[in-house]
């Protein structure tokens, strides 16, 4: 086949026609020409570079072949190690927070976090990555979302206390919202709220995005916390009213979610539990704290595999 792919390629055939010919589809010649043609380092001839041979291309293809069987093979092949993988898997741990674990517990076997990821996107791991957060076998690229609306009296995150920036003081927060499913028709959402050194969760749903609602969920928040001296958020409509909260508001740059990346990434741990496109009218309060409970009780590499709630009563960040 690879022959015949080299000869197409020579009488000026695309990857489109080669498809057509051959009864392929034209993204697997276009994936077979790309993955196995000669490279562009200083090692290939010049007159051979990012030219396709078949010789080269199986030699390539074998040489994948016999490295990816190994991938995954340590885990595999100690049932122990295996086990105790799985089962922390589907305690809804993550591969970082499983390693991290068996290293603080001396447990007689170990494994690291790539070590668990090369094992999940093996063929032995395949059924369990829909355990990770994102359930997909290969991680997805992330687009930056665009930030649409103007805030009035908008103070910018680099203005930030230095405390809250270099997380040297305790009760600096960032914010967000996790809306429901557009075809829902549904306006409930979530409010989510992370204190930026212990990496405190806590969240509140409200039934619309507008700035009073918000505002209310804010409020409701910080009765269950010692204080709250910042709040870092993005530029939503659901925060123009900012100015009525007790507590300065910071604004990330447009296109920087990054900026507040602690709220960022528990949206990503609520969003296992309640999945893009759903009804959050849906969602009981005691399911939502539920969520939350068995987020903050999860091991964290950040805070030296403690957990956020350990952290958190322990530094007084918690009323009572």
């Amino acid at each position: 086949m690879r022959d015949r792919i080299k000869a197409l390629l020579d009488d000026g055939y695309g990857v489109r026609k080669i498809g057509r010919t051959l009864g392929l589809s034209h993204s697997t010649v276009s994936r077979e020409v790309t993955r196995n043609r000669f490279g562009d380092d200083g090692r290939t001839p010049l007159d051979k570079r990012s030219q396709y041979e078949p010789e080269a291309a199986d030699h390539k293809a074998y040489v994948r072949r016999k490295y990816a069987k190994y991938q995954g093979k340590k885990i595999q092949e100690h049932d122990q190690l295996r086990e105790y993988v799985i089962a922390k898997l589907k305690a809804h741990w993550n591969p970082d927070e499983i390693s991290g674990a068996m290293k603080q517990d001396r447990l007689p076997f170990y494994a690291s976090k790539t070590s668990i990821y090369e094992w999940l996107y093996s063929e032995w791991g395949q059924p369990y990555c829909e355990y990770l957060y994102t359930k997909r076998p290969r991680p997805k690229k992330q687009r930056p979302k665009t930030e649409k609306h103007m805030i009035p009296n908008r103070v910018s995150i680099t203005e930030r206390p230095l405390g809250a920036t270099n997380r040297t003081r305790y009760g600096h927060w960032e914010g967000d919202t996790v809306v429901s499913g557009k075809r829902t028709g549904s306006t409930a959402a979530l409010v989510v709220a992370v204190e930026r050194k212990t990496r405190y969760v806590a969240a509140q749903k409200i039934p619309n995005l507008k700035p009073e609602s918000f505002n209310d969920a804010v409020c409701s928040i910080q009765t269950g916390v010692t204080k709250m001296l910042s709040l870092s958020l993005d530029n939503g409509i659901e925060n123009r009213w900012h100015d009525q909260l007790t507590i300065p508001a910071y604004f990330c740059d447009p296109y920087s979610s990054w900026q507040k990346g602690g709220v960022e990434n528990a949206n990503k741990m609520i969003r296992r539990y309640l999945p893009k496109g759903m009804d959050l009218a849906a969602v009981t309060p005691a399911r939502l704290q539920d969520i939350i409970w068995i987020i903050n009780n999860k091991p964290r590499k950040i805070l030296g595999y403690k957990s956020a709630l350990q952290l958190a009563k322990e530094k007084g960040v918690l009323r009572g």
